[in-house]
């Protein structure tokens, strides 16, 4: 795999543990206080104790606002409920990680790595599917040699974890490449490559694991896509089509499971990240100015496990959108192309080649 692209100014750290002050912090705190109905519910029940009137704009208008805040919110979780046939008065049932076997691909470095770790601590069985092994102490970590690129590989594999473990109930497609390379610099074999691995491994996976799921009626897949996966970057055409591709396949999965195979209860959770700083991506470099850093974070890989065991405990089928301006992205092909040109210049991905995503 080739990378031509500048190094970091600075080392890069890839166990950045610590959280920075971005606007994903802000819009955390901004949840929890301006944006919560239940912070913001007292309020206009401070002003009516204080004998403020019913008719005085401040009370009414305090009130209206928290009348719009719960009605986001209530829209919001319904839409989440609507998807996953769920109930208003009771939530799913605790998720029984000691019953889980859950297949990782590229699990023996970065994400992957982070996520087998951290299931195996939670007692559950992991088999983690890469071309190289995975250095841990977990002793319930099973490591099976296999390209996921090849269908034939998969097969054999897939055949081999359920004879002597069993029916996997979590596949994590995680395994993943990138070139760096402009788009007539890149040759057959690299295109070859990033679609092989980035995407049809992704078909192998759920051909081999899939149908064990059906039968079981449960499960839960986990899709790691990317942000560039929605727009276009220099030096990156190969990637950014292979991400989007597993936007799509996500989407039409879902409608199978729940219109073809009436199994609504396997869960499909689709995660978009923006800039994570693992190997893959260890020669980026990005802008150091302090804005860039507020508005356009990059996420170290333990934010990207934490949510991915989040969404595992959950039980619910989402798409994952990280950090926030992720949540835009999908908007900006529907703005003029003067504001799509400039989001994407804001986030260093239309006029900085050598800037790139996970």
């Amino acid at each position: 795999m080739e990378v031509e692209m500048q190094p970091q100014e600075q080392p890069f750290d890839v166990s950045l543990m610590f959280d920075n002050f971005d606007v994903d912090i802000l819009v955390k705190v901004l949840a929890h206080t301006m944006l919560s109905p239940f912070f913001m519910f007292w309020l206009p029940v401070f002003f009516w104790f204080q004998g403020v009137p019913y008719t005085d704009p401040v009370f009414f208008g305090t009130s209206a606002y928290v009348v719009g805040v719960a009605t986001f919110w209530a829209l919001k979780w319904y839409s989440r409920l609507y998807r996953n046939q769920g109930s208003l008065i009771y939530g799913p049932g605790p998720f029984d990680w000691g019953e889980q076997i859950v297949v990782i691909t590229g699990g023996s470095s970065g994400i992957g790595e982070l996520i087998a770790n951290t299931c195996a601590v939670r007692n559950v069985t992991v088999i983690v599917l890469d071309v190289n092994p995975i250095v841990t102490e977990n002793y319930n970590i099973n490591y099976y040699k296999c390209d996921v690129s090849k269908w034939e590989e998969v097969e054999a594999v897939s055949k081999k974890i359920i004879e002597e473990i069993g029916h996997p109930t979590v596949l994590i497609n995680n395994a993943g490449v990138v070139q760096g390379k402009l788009l007539v610099d890149l040759t057959p074999e690299d295109v070859q490559q990033t679609f092989s691995v980035n995407t049809m491994a992704h078909f192998w996976t759920l051909k081999a694991f899939l149908p064990g799921m059906i039968e079981q009626k449960k499960g839960h897949i986990i899709t790691m896509s990317s942000v560039a996966g929605m727009v276009g970057m220099a030096r990156m055409a190969d990637y950014n089509a292979s991400k989007a591709a597993l936007i799509s396949l996500h989407e039409s999965l879902r409608y199978e499971l729940d219109h073809k195979y009436n199994t609504p209860a396997i869960r499909t959770t689709l995660v978009l990240p923006g800039h994570v700083q693992t190997p893959m991506f260890s020669r980026v470099r990005l802008p150091q100015a302090p804005w860039y850093k507020f508005f356009v974070p990059s996420l170290p890989p333990v934010t990207i496990a934490k949510a991915v065991i989040a969404a595992l405990d959950e039980q619910h089928s989402q798409t994952l959108y990280m950090p926030f301006y992720a949540n835009f992205v999908p908007f900006l092909p529907l703005c003029p192309s003067y504001v799509r040109d400039f989001g994407q210049w804001v986030s260093a991905v239309y006029v900085r080649p050598e800037c790139a995503w996970n």
